[in-house]
């Protein structure tokens, strides 16, 4: 009984950059401006589902800031605290990246394939 050679394509170099885009959305953004990182199909899907995440999250952490800092003024430095600790979010993805699987996100993934940006 034998297995079948994994045949993938994926280098430790695409699963190093894929997972440092999440942590860091600039390195997502510049593999997007290299001809031969955007090549790499692993890469750019994580690229760009990275900074797709980024907004998401951003837009999450600024709503959760204020609805928390309406309610009074001691939970308006509570809400930043808070909303940073949406940013840890971004982590299971890296980690699944670097282990080289492409991650599917409840709406973010099936946005940026409607658009066509993977």
């Amino acid at each position: 009984m034998s297995q079948a050679p994994v045949s993938s394509d994926i280098t430790s170099d695409d699963k190093l950059w894929a997972g440092l885009g999440y942590l860091f959305w600039p390195i997502a953004a510049i593999m997007l401006l290299i001809d031969e990182k955007k090549a790499r199909r692993f890469i750019k899907y994580h690229a760009v589902q990275s900074l797709a995440l980024t907004v998401v999250l951003i837009v999450l952490a600024i709503i959760l800031g204020c609805i928390l800092g309406a309610l009074t003024f001691f939970l308006a430095g509570a809400g930043g605290v808070i909303g940073s600790f949406v940013f840890l979010i971004a982590i299971w993805p890296a980690i699944e990246a670097f282990m080289g699987r492409y991650v599917e996100l409840p709406f973010v993934t099936n946005f940026i394939k409607k658009q066509g940006w993977v």
